[in-house]
């Protein structure tokens, strides 16, 4: 049996209008120490978004979700956050703040390969669970 590795994740909440504290998951942060991984995936449904709060800024919201990424990876032109250690990078997203992109609480768990743990959570957690009809 593979060993098992011990994790914590967070989920990416859009709160439109945080007064009304209403969300939308829109993506996961994994973190597992033990094999230096850091990632995560966001999905931004947009017509949930529309739907409480018509007047948003859409592409505004994605940029901001796509730096959450880009810090995760280690990307040096996305801030200089993105130049500390995984764990420091971590932590520093999963910080609680007031903005129109929340953190959920943290959760641990043990896995054997953190990828598919993290496709498995977003899977649960984010991706829509409908199709839109084509009509």
């Amino acid at each position: 049996m593979p060993a098992l590795s011990s994790f914590d994740y967070a989920v990416l909440r859009v709160v439109p209008r945080v007064e009304r504290q209403e969300f939308i998951n829109a993506g996961i942060i994994l973190f597992c120490r033990e094999q230096r991984f850091l990632r995560a995936r966001v999905y931004l449904d947009e017509v949930r978004l529309r739907a409480l709060w018509p007047d948003a800024d859409v592409e505004l919201t994605q940029r901001h979700l796509g730096a959450f990424v880009k810090v995760c990876n280690g990307d040096s032109d996305a801030a200089p956050i993105a130049l500390l250690s995984q764990s420091e990078r971590f932590h520093w997203l999963v910080a609680p703040r007031s903005t129109v992109i929340q953190i959920s609480p943290v959760h641990s768990g043990l896995c054997e390969a953190p990828e598919p743990t993290m496709e498995r959570l977003f899977q649960q957690l984010v991706a829509p669970s409908w199709e839109p009809s084509a009509s």
